[in-house]
């Protein structure tokens, strides 16, 4: 795949994986400290990603992660893979499936954090390490790659007070927070509050269920209803595919022209934000993260410490001090695709240009 060969070390989004400490100092699993067998490169890893509505999962992070982990053993690692499509309850059957097909690790993005809890103390009981993937999962968890989540909250809260500028003190927003079975939703949501608290109004705010675009169009429509369509000034959207759903519904509504932010840079999003129907988006490295990842795996899969790749540490509610690394994130606008998507190889000027988009990337220079 193409879009695997981005440049993940260049640039300001760079991060450093320089040792500060081995999972065996981390102590982010009571059983870090026994070291297996050494291992070969004839191991076998399972990949659990938890839904397929948000289009990043599918078309970046599975190609991505199973990529790295082919080059880290030279070909001869078994990967088996499923996505939950947002059940909570099939991906602890799954969990089930990988500790009965015996694999020596575990890539896991969790559903719902808090309820695969159980799953993760069964595969840690099987001797079987648990790389926690975008979220951090509850559990005896052996390592953790994500972003900087209420950077991203952030990064959010401030693009949409610039757009809103000088009227932003007398102006309010509806806030769409995403899943509350998502633990990066309450990181996003803290962060955007973070900045916006006390300087905008929020008139109206959502916990969006499963993150649905479905769901977020609706409660937009709830928000309309009830705050007036001349009475708001912008939208926080945690993420790109509610944005399509919230912008769908200020348009039946005949509400234009008023920033809505996103996440994920997904390509329908990169294409709203060139036609200025959404404000931004944020433009995370999905090929960094998912290398991350990779590398995790196989070097616990191998019996081998973290130390040459984790730089952080962090704790759930249920594991202190688990080796991590945190890839850093960039607001996307129409006045950066250039240097952030399709430099990075993410998409190219062709896809986000194609059709009616041509003549809104020829006047922004995009591709050229």
């Amino acid at each position: 795949m193409r879009r695997a060969a981005v440049a993940i070390a260049a640039g300001a989004m760079a991060v450093s994986l320089a040792a500060c400490g081995s999972a065996e100092e981390a102590g982010g699993d009571k059983d870090a400290t026994s070291k297996p067998a050494a291992k070969g490169d004839n191991i076998k890893v399972g990949l659990l990603l938890p839904e397929n509505k948000t289009a990043r999962y599918e078309k970046f992070d599975r190609p991505l992660i199973e990529k790295k982990i082919k080059e880290l053993t030279n070909g001869k690692a078994e990967i088996q893979y499923n996505n939950a499509r947002q059940d909570a309850n099939l991906q602890a059957q799954q969990v089930d499936t990988m500790i009965t097909n015996k694999v020596d690790v575990l890539i896991l993005d969790a559903v719902d954090a808090k309820a695969i809890k159980n799953s993760v103390q069964k595969a840690a009981d099987a001797g079987i390490k648990v790389v926690a993937y975008d979220r951090l999962a509850e559990g005896p968890i052996s390592a953790y790659t994500s972003f900087d989540n209420e950077e991203v909250g952030r990064t959010q809260g401030e693009a949409l007070l610039e757009a809103l500028g000088a009227k932003a003190k007398d102006s309010q927003i509806v806030m769409m927070n995403g899943s509350i079975t998502d633990p990066n939703a309450a990181q996003f949501k803290k962060g955007a509050h973070s900045v916006l608290d006390g300087k905008v109004k929020i008139g109206k705010e959502y916990d969006t269920k499963e993150w649905s675009p479905d769901n977020a169009n609706a409660n937009m429509e709830a928000a309309i209803t009830a705050l007036g369509k001349n009475k708001i000034a912008g939208v926080y959207s945690a993420n790109d595919g509610m944005a399509g759903g919230i912008i769908t519904a200020l348009k039946a509504a005949g509400i234009a022209d008023i920033p809505v932010t996103g996440q994920d840079a997904e390509l329908a999003a990169v294409q709203r934000i060139i036609t200025d129907q959404q404000f931004m988006s944020v433009y995370k490295s999905y090929p960094q993260e998912a290398e991350v990842a990779a590398e995790m795996a196989v070097a616990l899969a191998k019996g081998e410490d973290l130390g040459a790749i984790a730089k952080d540490k962090v704790s759930s509610g249920s594991a202190k001090d688990i080796p991590s690394v945190l890839v850093p994130v960039i607001s996307l606008t129409k006045e950066n695709i250039n240097d952030t998507v399709i430099k990075d190889g993410i998409y190219t000027a062709d896809e986000i240009c194609a059709g009616n988009y041509k003549s809104a990337c020829t006047k922004l220079g995009i591709g050229g």
